[in-house]
């Protein structure tokens, strides 16, 4: 059994002034990035789940949500949605406008669901933030609870006996891109670091 990886990149950054799936940072596209992220972590399939503009990735599914306008809360349903089909044992969700979050974290999450996890989560200096592990068998609730902008939140605070905290702060940072004062930090961030390399 696989654990597939869904990149949520529907939005249009309206406080960005421009679509987050392409803005380019450090000679890729927040899309791309957050594809490698997942792969590089051991996630397969991934599923990109586009919305404001389409997505194109060489070797990636991408699954358009027709309702991305109402939120995060549709394109995780889409992306689980496009999953059913499939045998993958869990789903990592990551978000494209979190571009400093490292492959590690992803790797970290995959163990810790190998290990019996049915629910783990990224956290960093112990808050829980992303990306997120769900399990198959949870998936139903998950959608069921899925609505506007907060994607899985809903169904994690209900769960919290689920959740596994895996601790991810020397891997990266989940940073958002909400901003363009948020994009010149982070490819600040970006050029320090230099993290082509997660």
């Amino acid at each position: 059994m696989s654990v597939a990886g869904v990149l949520l990149a529907a939005g249009n950054g309206s406080r960005l002034g421009q679509p987050k799936a392409l803005v380019e940072l450090a000679g890729s596209t927040l899309a791309e990035r957050g594809v490698a992220l997942l792969r590089g972590g051991g996630a397969s399939p991934v599923i990109v789940v586009s919305g404001a503009v389409p997505v194109e990735i060489p070797g990636v599914v991408a699954v358009h949500n027709p309702e991305w306008e109402t939120g995060m809360g549709s394109s995780l349903a889409t992306g689980l949605r496009a999953l059913v089909s499939g045998d993958a044992s869990a789903a990592v969700i990551a978000l494209a406008d979190q571009p400093l979050v490292g492959a590690e974290s992803v790797r970290r999450l995959i163990a810790a669901h190998e290990t019996g996890a049915a629910v783990a989560v990224a956290a960093y200096d112990g808050k829980p933030r992303n990306p997120v592990l769900i399990a198959r068998e949870h998936w139903p609730a998950v959608l069921e609870l899925a609505t506007g902008d907060t994607g899985a939140r809903p169904f994690l605070r209900a769960h919290q006996d689920l959740v596994t905290l895996v601790e991810c702060a020397d891997t990266g940072r989940p940073d958002d891109v909400d901003t363009q004062e948020d994009l010149a930090r982070v490819r600040s961030e970006a050029t320090a670091r230099s993290i082509e390399s997660f």
